[in-house]
């Protein structure tokens, strides 16, 4: 299995702190977002990482070789980062000969919510967060009979069911064809600047793609300075709380 994270952006909202710096350099107790998810990846025995980079790659590359991971790190450039991440998607569909997890950089998350996702039994699925209700521009899964709808801002008319999507996709080798040909549709249109969440309707259509509920576990998608503030005074202590024998209910996103 690969892991292709999606690093690419410039981040514009949170320039004023990160200085010139990409999204998955915010350091959250002392740590990267980027090396922990180079870490988790590791334990969970993913041997190589695929890092689609394009605003200030050289940051990111240096952060990569101080940390000397274990797994091989392969690279790819998305020369047009500043439209939306459907470019860095199509940019990394040749390294996708493999299982898959498509991974958003900017999430902290408790190892165990990834687990959960290598380790479902829907060879094609994603991780919501059922406590979440939409009130601004959450991505959210509707599903519906146990299979997902949809992955967009814009929930469906009819569903079964609908919470946050936590910003990783596993997609299983043989139904990867199948993906990039409903992504293909919008990048023809030159629909670049959408999500790429948003092409993946005809995808959801064609393959059965179930879900693994992780509402409870804590996590949170970094896009506002106030998202590093909550990072680090309540998502990261109920992270380390977890480690704990005697763990309280953590804080979700």
């Amino acid at each position: 299995m690969k892991a292709i994270i999606f690093a690419a952006g410039v981040g514009r909202r949170l320039q004023t702190v990160t200085q010139g710096k990409p999204k998955c350099l915010v350091g959250i107790g002392g740590e990267t977002l980027l090396a922990r998810h180079v870490e988790c990846l590791a334990q969970l025995g993913v041997d190589c990482i695929v890092l689609v980079v394009g605003f200030a790659q050289d940051a990111i590359r240096e952060a990569i070789t101080s940390q000397s991971p274990t797994c091989e790190i392969h690279w790819v450039v998305n020369e047009q980062f500043v439209r939306g991440s459907i470019t860095s998607l199509w940019a990394a569909r040749e390294e996708m000969d493999d299982d898959v997890l498509l991974m958003d950089a900017d999430v902290l998350y408790a190892p165990e919510i990834l687990a959960r996702l290598v380790r479902s039994s829907h060879s094609s699925a994603l991780l919501m967060d059922e406590t979440v209700k939409q009130d601004s521009e959450e991505c959210m899964i509707a599903a519906q009979e146990g299979r997902v709808l949809s992955l967009s801002k814009t929930l469906p008319a009819h569903y079964d069911e609908a919470g946050e999507g936590v910003g990783f996709l596993k997609v299983k080798k043989e139904e990867i064809p199948l993906l990039l040909s409903s992504v293909q549709t919008y990048i023809e249109a030159d629909k670049l600047d959408m999500e790429y969440e948003d092409a993946l309707t005809t995808f959801f259509t064609n393959v059965s793609v179930g879900y693994e509920k992780i509402g409870g576990l804590p996590w949170i998608e970094i896009d506002f300075p106030e998202d590093i503030e909550r990072a680090t005074s309540q998502i990261l202590p109920a992270i380390e709380n977890l480690r704990k024998p005697s763990s309280a209910v953590p804080v979700s996103s």
